[in-house]
């Protein structure tokens, strides 16, 4: 049972419980329309295992380097970078779907489960669901 704090409103409501990419953020749908969309878009940079070259400092999208580098963060970061800044040679191209059902295809790469609710195209929601190698 949730209990209010001193200074908290008897009525409100407790906080959402954390989120992780462990929780079936994405649906399969939505994880097939991103990856075609990656393979017209992001694949010629980043590799079709999306494993990046390191030679050229591209970043892998899987594997350990992926998870370390965003081990913590959040879905939301990695949506913000790939609204903003992607694809190098157009950044901005794709729209607000097209990089969360990229999004979404990076996540069942890496193996994370789907779930029955697509990822929103909503920086909020989005900030509220880590980034973790393992499950919890």
């Amino acid at each position: 049972m949730w209990v209010a704090l001193p200074g908290q409103s008897p009525g409100a409501q407790p906080p959402p419980a954390p989120r992780s990419v462990w929780d079936g953020v994405y649906t399969e749908k939505q994880g097939q329309r991103g990856e075609a969309i990656y393979h017209e878009d992001c694949s010629s940079c980043h590799g079709d295992q999306l494993s990046g070259k390191s030679e050229e400092d591209i970043p892998a999208l899987s594997g350990g380097r992926f998870h370390d580098t965003w081990n913590g963060r959040t879905v939301g970061d990695l949506y913000k970078k790939i609204v903003r800044t992607m694809p190098q040679d157009d950044p901005g191209r794709l729209d607000a779907r097209q990089s969360t059902d990229v999004v979404a295809f990076i996540l069942s790469f890496n193996k994370l489960p789907a779930g029955q609710a697509e990822l929103p195209a909503d920086d909020k929601i989005l900030s509220e669901i880590r980034i973790e190698p393992e499950k919890k």
